[in-house]
Order: C-alpha cells, then sequence, then structure tokens
C-alpha cells in the first residue's frame, strides 16, 4: 500500500501540483517530513496558491536543517522565505531572512547555493542605476550555480545577466542570453518556480523592448507549460495582461478582451501589483472598441490602482473632440519622468495629438525623440512607429509627398509584422497624403483598405471618422465664411498663433473655430480637416 508520503512524491515528480500539496498536508499529519519533503511541500503550496502553507513549510524546512547542523540547507531555505515574503509586500520581514541567510553563509565559510542566490537582491538593487555592477552580480551568481550544479540559480544568473545587458544597451547580447536561459527552461532543466520568473521575465523584457515576434513564440511556450499544469495558479497574471497586448497588436481583438478579463480575475484576488496594468489594458479595448464610457471606468481603475493612464485617457478625450484637454494630459505626461519603455507610446499618442491640436511644433519634437528611439533599438515596431509618426507630421507641414516616402515605409513594416490596426492607421494617413497631392485614386484605394481593416477588427469609432473624412457632406455647406478662411490656413500647416496674426484674431478665437470645423467634418484631427478641404475642392474654390 502506497504511503502519504510516497504519494506527494509521486504527484511532485508528475508535477500534479494540487495533488502533492493535499498529500504532503497528509502525510505531515502523521509524521514530521523529512527537510528535502518539507521543501517539496512548500514548492508544491506556491504552485497552488497557498502562500501561507508555502512559507510555513519553507519555515520548517529551514528549521529541521539547523537542527540537522546543515547550514547551507538552512541558508537556501532562508532565502526561498524571504523570496516569498518579497513577492507579498512585506518587505521588513523579508530584509530579515536574507540577512539570516547571509550569516548562515558567512558562518558556513563555504561557497554553497544561498552565496549565489543573495546576489540576487542585490542585482535588482542596482540594475537601473548601475547595469555595469548589475551585469557583475549576474555573472557570479550564474558561476556559482554552474560551479554547484544548481540548475536554478545558473538560469537566474543568466536570466538577470540579460537583464543588465539590455539595460547597458547591448541589446542584442542581452536576448541572446534570455534565449539561451529560454531553451533550459523549454529543456525541463530548471525547477517549476524558477521556470515560471523566467518565462514572465523574458516575456516582460520582450515586451519592454517592442520586440512582439519573440514575445509571441514565448507567450505561446508559457501558456503550453501553464496548460499542462492545471493547477498551476502562478505566473498567469502580468503575462496574460501581455498576451492580450499581443492578441491586440495581432489583430484578434475579441480574444485580447477575453484574456484581460481573466488577467484581471486573477490579479484582484488578493491584489496584485499588476492590477493596474490590467484595468488599463481593458481600458485601451474599450476604447478602440467604441466603448467610451467603459473605456473611462476602466482608465479611472488604473489610475486608483496606481497605473498612470496616459496616453489612453488622452486619446479617449481626442476622441470625444476634447483636445485641449487630451494636449495637457499628454504634456504632464511627457514632462515626467517617464522610463523609456514607457515613452514611444506616449510619444506615438502625442504625435496624434499634438497634430489634431495644430501644434506642429510640438509635433515635430515628439516624433523627432521616437526616431531617435528608435534609432537606437533594434525593433521594428519601434521603426514602423517612428516612420508613421514623423509622415503624420510631414503631412500638416505641408510636405505630402516627402510623408509619403515615410508612411509607405510604415505600412510595409506593420505587413510585415502583421498588426493590421496600425496599418489600416498608416493607410489613412497615406490617405490624407495623396489627397493633398490632388491623387483622389491613390487616397480612395488608402481610404478602402483602412475602412475594410476596421470593419473586420470591430474598430467602429475609426470607421465612424473614415466615414465622415470620407463620405460627410461638402463643408462649403456646413462651414461659415470664417471658419473657411481658418480652414485654408490650417491647410496650408499653420498654427493657430500664426492663423490668428493671418486673419486679425486671437488664439483663443481660432481654436474655437477650429473646434467648431472639427465637430462639423467629424474629424478630430488637422490632418483629416485638411483632407476634406482638399478632397472637396474648397482650397480652390476660394483662393
Amino acid at each position: 500500500m502506497t504511503s502519504s508520503l510516497e504519494h506527494a512524491r509521486a504527484a511532485f515528480a508528475a508535477r500534479a501540483w494540487r495533488e502533492a500539496a493535499d498529500a504532503f498536508a497528509d502525510a505531515a499529519s502523521s509524521a514530521p517530513l523529512a527537510v528535502d519533503d518539507h521543501g517539496r511541500r512548500a514548492v508544491a503550496a506556491f504552485l497552488v496558491g497557498n502562500d501561507v502553507t508555502c512559507e510555513r513549510a519553507w519555515d520548517q524546512a529551514y528549521r529541521a536543517a539547523v537542527v540537522a547542523g546543515d547550514g547551507p540547507a538552512a541558508a537556501r531555505y532562508a532565502w526561498w522565505i524571504a523570496f516569498c515574503l518579497l513577492l507579498r509586500g512585506r518587505m521588513a520581514q523579508a530584509g530579515g531572512w536574507l540577512t539570516r541567510s547571509r550569516r548562515l553563509v558567512d558562518e558556513a565559510g563555504v561557497e554553497c547555493a544561498a552565496s549565489g542566490y543573495l546576489l540576487i537582491p542585490e542585482f535588482l538593487g542596482v540594475l537601473d542605476t548601475d547595469p555595469v555592477a548589475a551585469h557583475d552580480l549576474a555573472v557570479q551568481a550564474g558561476e556559482i550555480g554552474a560551479r554547484l550544479g544548481d540548475s536554478d540559480l545558473r538560469a537566474l544568473g543568466l536570466l538577470t545577466r540579460g537583464q543588465a545587458l539590455i539595460g547597458m544597451g547591448r541589446t542584442a547580447d542581452g536576448f541572446g542570453c534570455l534565449d539561451d536561459v529560454m531553451l533550459s527552461v523549454t529543456g525541463g532543466e530548471v525547477g517549476p518556480i524558477a521556470t515560471g520568473l523566467v518565462y514572465c521575465t523574458v516575456i516582460l523584457e520582450c515586451m519592454a523592448q517592442f520586440d512582439l515576434a519573440r514575445a509571441s513564440e514565448w507567450t505561446a511556450a508559457l501558456s503550453g507549460w501553464c496548460a499542462a499544469q492545471p493547477d498551476l495558479l502562478p505566473f498567469r497574471g502580468q503575462c496574460l495582461v501581455h498576451r492580450s497586448q499581443l492578441q491586440q497588436s495581432a489583430g484578434d481583438w475579441t480574444s485580447a478582451v477575453a484574456t484581460a478579463e481573466e488577467a484581471r480575475r486573477r490579479l484582484a484576488d488578493p491584489p496584485h501589483p499588476a492590477l493596474g496594468l490590467a484595468r488599463y489594458q481593458q481600458g485601451e479595448l474599450c476604447r478602440l472598441l467604441g466603448h467610451a464610457e467603459r473605456a473611462a471606468d476602466a482608465y479611472r481603475d488604473a489610475s486608483r490602482l496606481g497605473c498612470d493612464p496616459t496616453p489612453g485617457v488622452a486619446l479617449l478625450e481626442l476622441s470625444r473632440g476634447r483636445s485641449a484637454v487630451a494636449s495637457a494630459s499628454v504634456r504632464r505626461a511627457l514632462q515626467e519622468a517617464r522610463t523609456a519603455t514607457e515613452r514611444p507610446a506616449l510619444l506615438t499618442a502625442a504625435v496624434d495629438i499634438f497634430c489634431a491640436c495644430g501644434d506642429a511644433a510640438a509635433a515635430r519634437s515628439a516624433a523627432e525623440e521616437l526616431t531617435t528611439t528608435a534609432s537606437a533599438s533594434t525593433s521594428p515596431v519601434l521603426e514602423a512607429m517612428a516612420a508613421h509618426a514623423t509622415g503624420t507630421v510631414l503631412i500638416i507641414e505641408g510636405e505630402p509627398a516627402a510623408a509619403l516616402q515615410h508612411l509607405r515605409s510604415a505600412a510595409q513594416s506593420w505587413r510585415t509584422l502583421k498588426m493590421p490596426y496600425e496599418a489600416a492607421r498608416t493607410s489613412v494617413a497615406i490617405g490624407l497624403a495623396c489627397a493633398a497631392l490632388s491623387d483622389r485614386t491613390g487616397a480612395e484605394l488608402e481610404f478602402g483598405n483602412a475602412h475594410e481593416a476596421f470593419l473586420a477588427l470591430g474598430a467602429e469609432p475609426d470607421v465612424g471618422r473614415l466615414t465622415a473624412l470620407t463620405g460627410g457632406p461638402p463643408p462649403a455647406e456646413n462651414l461659415s465664411q470664417r471658419e473657411r478662411d481658418v480652414l485654408i490656413h490650417l491647410a496650408a500647416g499653420k498654427t493657430n498663433r500664426e492663423i490668428a496674426e493671418a486673419l486679425g484674431i486671437s488664439p483663443h478665437t481660432v481654436r474655437r473655430h477650429v473646434e467648431h470645423i472639427f465637430t462639423k467634418l467629424g474629424v478630430t484631427s488637422r490632418t483629416a480637416a485638411t483632407a476634406h478641404a482638399y478632397e472637396h475642392g474648397l482650397l480652390a474654390r476660394t483662393e
């Protein structure tokens, strides 16, 4: 007859985590567990989301190792206790266990696994400020893991080395390390907790560097790993948010909505720091699908949970015709010390918003920063974002021919990357440039392509804006004479202040006229208003 302990060990080996956790609980109720069995019970409890049992089992493993006089083992278990406490935000207690682990390592007087694990918190403490020092710590941790045959420590060392190299600007070398460690993970060479950490960290780094192809590949691998272990609860939260973002980029918005909701549900109980990110992603999808009120609610929740909802909330305001509010929001965000990974999306939105407000100088500045960022990157996504932004700015600067060179490059990149929404947005911009060059046929083709893509995606707001742009009544029948005068100067790429000087009115009055023009034409940007002017021959009739 198989004992509870033998059953627990067999279930653990089979990665049947719930079964293992229950069997270890039965075994522990009848007889004291060995040190290693306490450790196995802790791992199983962690993987089914039972934090209290996990922490208690690590503590029992630690105490059993102390009683056995095994200082190195006790130091390792003390580190794992600290790790669990850090994940739960109990920083003071975690610090105490880290100190205890260091003391045990010092008392042992020999190199042990904890010697390397203790370098990981030090690495995290300097990664953002001194990536070179962080790299040295990562190399040391990996070397200790290799010498001692500790596959988890070796994997964490290689993972952190990749992060440090990316932080040093050596992105290709960094991803080389990350791909290397992922081979160890997918090959089953690494324990389950370390495997989950590696997966999630690698995906996070891919998303931060806009390497969506690599992120998609490893997200699929993570999904398969999780699916093979249905009892597994951790590593499904923030990674699910990124999975939703990838599904959104690929044009599968239905799946993206479902995945974002699953992420929100998993992160909500107990509340996880990434819950705000999940709500922000839900806000983005609602905005794109035309659910404005639900988007606003999601953005408010994201803000309450500590996630700045800019640029999404600013783009929502722009879609509501509140361009001045949108501009103020995005300017504030740009002035803050946002990380390098946050700024590209912010700059992309800023270009659209500033163009809509007629602030060509601010739009040009944002596009140039985005171009500089893309030039220092290996990401084709960033390159396409920069090309689109530059082309958009050139249109409002009155250089549609030059704009087309950048926009067609962006369009080709989006097609290669299989990102249909971004491709459709670029088609609209190409159509506007063609209209500005009096190429009606070219404009209609691009607008038609965009309309078809927006309909397939369910991007109702974009469908509405494009319909208003291409099928609305002639502007001359809706605009007052003064509004037509303003539109002529606006189409020439002049700023509100320049228009005010030309017409002898105040910039405030110009801003009101521009807002009225947008409302009457059903557009949200100066670019779209300019296309209307050319499309209906308004400029030719009034010159």
